[in-house]
C-alpha cells in the first residue's frame, strides 16, 4: 500500500528537521579565516570549541598549565582587539567629523613648523587604516566564532593592535591639547548623525546574536553564561533606548523650518581663489554670498589692507623679495613694499583646500597675479555689490606710527574714501566702541563676544558673532527676543550648516560659499512622527529577530543534546554524521512500495 499524503509531509518535514539539526562543515571558508586570523598558511585542521570550552583555546595540545595560560593570553588578545575597535572607531568617527577644521589645523602646524604640510589629511589617511585593519580582525573574529571555532590570534596581528590602540589613544590626546574645541564639534554632530548611528548600533547587535546564542547554548558554565548574557542585554537595552535621550533640531514638525542662514564668505571664497585678494572677494560674489568677511592691518604709512596673520610668511613670497623680514610683523611694511609681493602663487602651490585642479587655467593663471588687497578695494566691492562686510581690525604693534590712531583711520576710509553705505559695516572691533558709534552711528555694531543683555543694550549691539562651538537654540532664539541676530564662523561642511539652520541661526561665516549655496534644504530633516516610525520599526524588527536567532539555537542544541544517545555518532570529534530514521513511515508500506518510494526519500547523512 503506498503512503498516503499526510504521510509523505510528514517525511519531508522530518527531513526538513534533520538538516536544520546539522552541523554543517564550511572547511574551505573556515581554513581560509583561521589562516588570515591566526597566519596558518598550511592546511588548516579543525579546531572547534566543544560545548562548554571557552572560545579562546590555543590550537596546539599543551600540558594543563600551559593550555591554562594560553587561555588567559588569547582571552586577553581578543578583549584588547575589542577595545582597539572602540577607540579607533572613537578616533575616526571624531577626526572625520573635524573636517571642517581642516584648513585652521594645518596652518596651525605651519605656524609651529615653519613648513606646510596636509597633516589633516594624512591624519585621516593613518586612522581609517588603522580602523579598517582592525574592522577586518573584528570580522574574521565574528566569523570564527559563528562556526564554533576556537581563536588563535597571530603574535604579529597582536603587535598590529597594539600599534593602532597606541596611535588612536595618543592621537587623541594630543588633539584634545592642542585641539580641544573638536569635541564640541564631536557634540554637534551626535545632533545630526545620532538617528542613525542607532541604526547600525542596532545592526551590529543583532549580527552579534547569532555567535553569542552559538556559545551560550553551548557553554557548561552557568556564570559564563549569565556573564555573556548580562552584557549582551544590558548594551542592547541601552542602544534600544538611547532615542529617548536624543536631541536633534533637525527633527522639527513640517512647516517649523525657518529660512536658510545667510552666507559670508569668509576672507572671501579661499577654496576659489587666495584668501584676502580681490580675487576671492569677486569669487564669494559669485557665489551667492551675503556678506564678505577679511582682517585688516595698518600698513607703516598708514594704508589699511588685507592681511589674517601676524606675519606675511604663509601667504605672500616675503621670504624672496624681502629675504631679512620674513618675521617682521606685516604692519611694519609700507604699502609700497606689500604691493610688490605676490600674494597668490602659494595658494597653487600648497593648495590648502585640494580645489586648484578644479579651476580652470584662466582662473589659475588669475590667482597666480594676486596681490596684497586694501580696505579700500574691499569696501569698494562690497559697496558696488550690495553686499556686508564683517572684519577683524588689529592694532598695529608699539612703534607703528598709528598705533594710537588705527580706529579713527579705518573709519576715514570707511566714510570717505569707499562707496560703501555704514549701514553695510558690520563694526566688529570692540576697542573705542563708543567713540565709534558716536562718530558713525549708521555702523552695525556687533559684538564678539556673549555679553549681558543689558551691555549689549547700551553698546548698541544688534548683532553677535560667534564661533560655531556656541551654537544652540536657546541662545540663538534668547537673542532673537531682543532682535540681536546671530552670525557663526566658520562653517563650511553641509551637516554643521544643516544643524545652524535647523537652529535658527541668521547667517554664517564659511569657507565654501560656492557648496553651501546650492543647498535647497537641511541634511538630515524628518519630522518627529518620521523618527519615531523609524526608531520603533528598527527596534522591533532587531528584536523579533534576535528572538528568533536565540529560539533557533537553543531548539538546535537541545535537538542535537537529544539525539546524541541514539542517532548521532561522533565524526572527528566535532561534527555530527546520522540518519534520519523513516522506517516508522514506511512500515504500512508493502515491499514494493517502499522499492518505489525510496529514490524520492533517501536517506539523508550529515557530513
Amino acid at each position: 500500500m503506498p503512503p498516503t499524503l499526510s504521510q509523505l509531509q510528514f517525511g519531508r518535514l522530518r527531513c526538513l528537521r534533520a538538516k536544520l539539526l546539522k552541523r554543517y562543515k564550511h572547511q574551505p571558508l573556515v581554513s581560509c579565516l583561521a589562516a588570515l586570523y591566526s597566519c596558518q598558511w598550511r592546511r588548516y585542521e579543525g579546531n572547534c570549541t566543544q560545548p562548554g570550552d571557552c572560545c579562546c583555546n590555543k590550537v596546539r595540545k599543551q600540558p594543563a598549565q600551559d593550555s591554562h595560560w594560553s587561555q588567559l593570553l588569547e582571552g586577553a588578545s581578543f578583549a584588547l582587539l575589542v577595545a582597539a575597535f572602540c577607540v579607533t572607531l572613537v578616533f575616526l568617527y571624531f577626526w572625520g567629523q573635524a573636517e571642517n577644521d581642516y584648513n585652521d589645523f594645518d596652518w596651525f602646524n605651519f605656524g609651529n613648523l615653519g613648513f606646510w604640510f596636509p597633516w589633516s589629511v594624512v591624519l585621516l589617511v593613518i586612522a581609517a587604516g588603522f580602523f579598517t585593519y582592525i574592522t577586518v580582525l573584528m570580522l574574521l573574529a565574528v566569523c570564527l566564532l559563528s562556526e564554533g571555532q576556537k581563536l588563535h590570534l597571530h603574535w604579529s596581528h597582536k603587535v598590529g593592535i597594539l600599534l593602532s590602540l597606541t596611535f588612536s589613544v595618543v592621537a587623541t590626546a594630543v588633539l584634545s591639547d592642542l585641539w580641544g574645541n573638536e569635541w564640541t564639534t564631536l557634540l554637534l554632530s551626535f545632533q545630526i548623525t545620532a538617528p542613525y548611528l542607532h541604526l547600525g548600533g542596532v545592526l551590529l547587535m543583532t549580527t552579534l546574536a547569532w555567535p553569542i546564542a552559538l556559545h551560550f547554548f553551548r557553554m557548561n558554565s552557568r556564570v559564563r553564561r549569565c556573564l555573556i548574557m548580562g552584557v549582551y542585554l544590558t548594551i542592547l537595552a541601552t542602544v534600544y533606548l538611547v532615542p529617548l535621550g536624543l536631541y536633534s533640531p533637525c527633527i522639527k514638525k513640517k512647516g517649523t523650518l525657518g529660512p536658510a542662514p545667510a552666507l559670508i564668505g569668509h576672507r572671501g571664497a579661499p577654496m576659489l581663489a587666495p584668501e584676502n585678494t580681490l580675487m576671492s572677494f569677486e569669487k564669494a560674489v559669485e557665489a551667492g554670498s551675503d556678506g564678505l568677511e577679511t582682517d585688516v592691518t595698518i600698513s607703516f604709512d598708514g594704508v589699511p589692507f588685507l592681511m589674517h596673520d601676524r606675519t606675511l610668511r604663509r601667504t605672500t613670497n616675503v621670504h624672496k623679495v624681502f629675504p631679512n623680514r620674513t618675521d617682521t610683523p606685516a604692519a611694519m611694511f609700507t604699502w609700497a613694499e606689500l604691493e610688490s609681493l605676490d600674494a597668490g602663487t602659494w595658494f597653487l602651490s600648497h593648495n590648502p583646500f585640494g580645489t586648484v585642479g578644479s579651476l580652470g587655467a584662466k582662473d589659475q593663471q588669475q590667482a597666480g597675479n594676486q596681490s596684497v588687497c586694501s580696505l579700500q578695494a574691499y569696501l569698494q566691492l562690497a559697496g558696488q555689490t550690495d553686499k556686508l562686510v564683517i572684519f577683524d581690525l588689529y592694532r598695529p604693534p608699539r612703534g607703528h606710527p598709528y598705533r594710537d590712531t588705527w580706529i579713527q583711520r579705518t573709519l576715514e576710509v570707511v566714510q570717505n574714501e569707499s562707496s560703501i553705505n555704514s549701514s553695510q559695516v558690520l563694526w566688529l572691533p570692540s576697542d573705542l566702541r563708543a567713540l565709534v558709534q558716536e562718530m558713525d552711528p549708521e555702523l552695525q555694531q556687533t559684538s564678539g563676544s556673549r555679553l549681558p543683555l543689558e551691555e549689549l543694550h547700551t553698546e548698541h549691539i544688534v548683532k553677535l558673532n560667534l564661533h560655531y562651538s556656541s551654537m544652540s537654540p536657546e541662545l540663538i532664539s534668547d537673542y532673537a527676543a531682543v532682535n540681536i541676530t546671530t552670525n557663526l564662523y566658520v562653517i563650511s561642511q553641509p551637516w554643521l550648516y544643516s544643524l545652524a539652520w535647523c537652529n535658527g541661526v541668521h547667517s554664517v561665516t564659511t569657507n565654501a560659499p560656492q557648496l553651501l549655496s546650492t543647498m535647497s534644504s537641511p541634511l538630515f530633516l524628518m519630522s518627529p512622527d518620521e523618527y519615531n516610525l523609524m526608531w520603533i520599526l528598527t527596534d522591533l524588527l532587531s528584536l523579533v529577530l534576535i528572538l528568533i536567532i536565540f529560539i533557533f539555537h537553543w531548539w538546535r542544541e537541545r535537538g542535537l543534546a537529544f539525539c546524541s544517545g541514539s542517532k548521532i555518532t561522533p565524526d572527528n570529534g566535532t561534527y555530527s554524521n546520522f540518519k534520519t530514521g523513516l522506517s516508522d513511515i514506511w512500515s504500512v508500506s508493502s515491499t514494493n512500495s517502499q522499492t518505489e518510494m525510496m529514490p524520492n526519500l533517501a536517506t539523508i547523512t550529515e557530513h
